[in-house]
């Protein structure tokens, strides 16, 4: 029980641009909105701007606390895009949600320049699948912005030479040191495990048995799982039917101490973290 009690006393206040994160008190759910043509999962659903917009409202109506809109697919075997074309697929819909929805936006990026010009355009969070590493101006444009950023681990193959989750502490300890020394307060940086990235089905769920090791880093925890590779190994289904896989990697999470988790399914993770919190946190509905 050691992870449930550090998920219910650390944590500090989080600013987003006009929004607050209470941490601690109860898990956010991010909704994701893919508006790309080849991601793993709802590719090509959402790369009309209409559409896109339309289904950003659904997840808010539906308890979404934040938007993470992404331009560049990251599934195993993805396509790069150019800075300049995942800018043209996710600006417009930036533009167009901060005026039509009141939840956070977050951009989904590696990139600088997209991360930069996103925050112009609205977005007040900063999703890295990289951890700020793959370009190394993505720290000093968080520290610019002053927004809070989701800092991932990720490699390239499958190997590790000691412990997974000594090596994945490894890396993001040294993005946290490229955060402080850039200037991003520590509480601005998010851990999020990597499910599903530089990783076997097998260590998937090895990470997400340990991933409660993370605490000891101080930050707050992004868990994101939704409809992944290694639920459809588990149950023999495809992305969309992993519903219930998803839900119960959510609870999971919570237990040992994950912050906010990345869904698909926004009503199901809801209702599911909503239960653990009340079990874990000591939650209570003031609604």
């Amino acid at each position: 029980m050691r992870n449930v009690l550090l998920s219910v006393h650390r944590k500090s206040p989080v600013q987003a641009g006009k929004y607050t994160f209470e941490f601690g008190k109860r898990t956010y759910i991010m909704g994701i909105l893919n508006v790309t043509p080849d991601s793993f999962s709802d590719g090509g659903d959402f790369v009309d701007i209409e559409v896109a917009v339309r289904h950003a409202k659904q997840m808010v109506a539906d308890g979404a606390d934040i938007i993470d809109i992404g331009g560049e697919s990251t599934r195993p075997g993805f396509d790069e895009v150019t800075a300049e074309q995942e800018l043209e697929r996710v600006i417009p819909v930036i533009e167009r949600l901060v005026k039509e929805i009141d939840v956070p936006i977050s951009i989904d990026t590696y990139k600088a320049a997209v991360a930069d010009k996103a925050i112009e355009a609205g977005a007040v969070i900063i999703n890295d699948i990289w951890g700020m590493q793959k370009d190394p101006k993505m720290p000093e444009v968080v520290a610019k912005h002053q927004v809070p950023v989701i800092i991932m681990h990720n490699q390239h193959g499958t190997k590790y030479n000691g412990d997974i989750m000594e090596e994945i502490s490894i890396f993001l300890r040294h993005s946290i040191e490229l955060g402080l020394k850039a200037g991003i307060k520590l509480e601005n940086m998010i851990l999020d495990p990597g499910i599903g990235f530089g990783k076997t089905s097998e260590q998937n769920v090895i990470v997400m048995a340990r991933m409660g090791e993370l605490n000891d880093l101080g930050c707050s925890i992004l868990l994101g799982t939704s409809r992944k590779s290694f639920i459809g190994k588990i149950l023999g289904l495809v992305p969309k039917e992993r519903v219930e896989g998803t839900v119960a990697t959510t609870v999971m999470g919570i237990m040992q101490g994950a912050d906010i988790v990345r869904v698909h399914d926004i009503k199901e993770n809801l209702r599911a973290a909503r239960v653990t919190d009340a079990v874990v946190r000591g939650w209570k509905d003031n609604g």
